[in-house]
């Protein structure tokens, strides 16, 4: 499925290939032998997408971009199943898999893998040729990997890294001692807002 979104619609090279049960919306751009499999989302939701040649987002993967941060994936990556990527860099060769998740802002380069689970957070760079072992965490720049059982090892740099900021465009101190919830909820429905005046291709 294709979508217009915002008034730009996805580019996507004759040798690529899109199953008919993907989701391709907005300001997407899809280089020849990449390969969409079916229930992957390609979401512009502001920013840009660019998919290399030769990448591989597999089934009900999720690949996303934000007013605030644009998600380039370069040649010959590979997304595992209901992965999740937004607003970040992926340089070649980078290996995502099953159910990872890589956030807004952050950077793996050149043949790193982050496998089953893993998490790359926001703000946070991956240096090539790294892994991030099944379940970890990368946080900072350049990524300390920490076991998910090191909470507060990992707060400690993942505070400094901002996340309310840079994903939701709030100041973590207009936020101490109250919920957030309220402020990001509203910011989000007038982010999702747009839409509704969306055009199927």
């Amino acid at each position: 499925m294709l979508i217009e979104h915002l008034e730009k619609s996805p580019t996507i090279d004759p040798e690529a290939y899109v199953a008919p049960t993907a989701t391709v919306c907005g300001d997407v751009t899809i280089a020849a032998g990449a390969r969409i499999l079916h229930g992957a989302s390609i979401v512009a939701e502001g920013g840009s997408i660019t998919i290399g040649s030769m990448c591989i987002v597999l089934q009900n993967a999720v690949v996303r971009s934000t007013g605030r941060c644009s998600t380039v994936i370069e040649r010959q990556c590979l997304i595992g199943p209901n992965a999740h990527v937004v607003g970040c860099r992926l340089a070649e060769q980078v290996f995502v898999a099953t159910g990872a998740a890589v956030f807004h802002g952050s950077t793996l380069e050149a043949r790193s893998e982050v496998r089953i689970h893993g998490v790359v957070h926001v703000n946070s760079r991956l240096p090539a040729d790294a892994t991030v072992p099944i379940g970890w965490i990368a946080v900072g720049d350049p990524a300390e990997i920490l076991p998910p059982d090191q909470h507060d090892e990992i707060w400690a740099i993942q505070k400094e890294l901002n996340f309310p900021e840079t994903v939701y465009g709030v100041e973590r101190t207009m936020l101490e001692g109250k919920s957030k919830m309220p402020e990001v909820t509203r910011r989000l429905s007038e982010l999702y807002g747009s839409f509704r005046s969306d055009r199927m291709l």
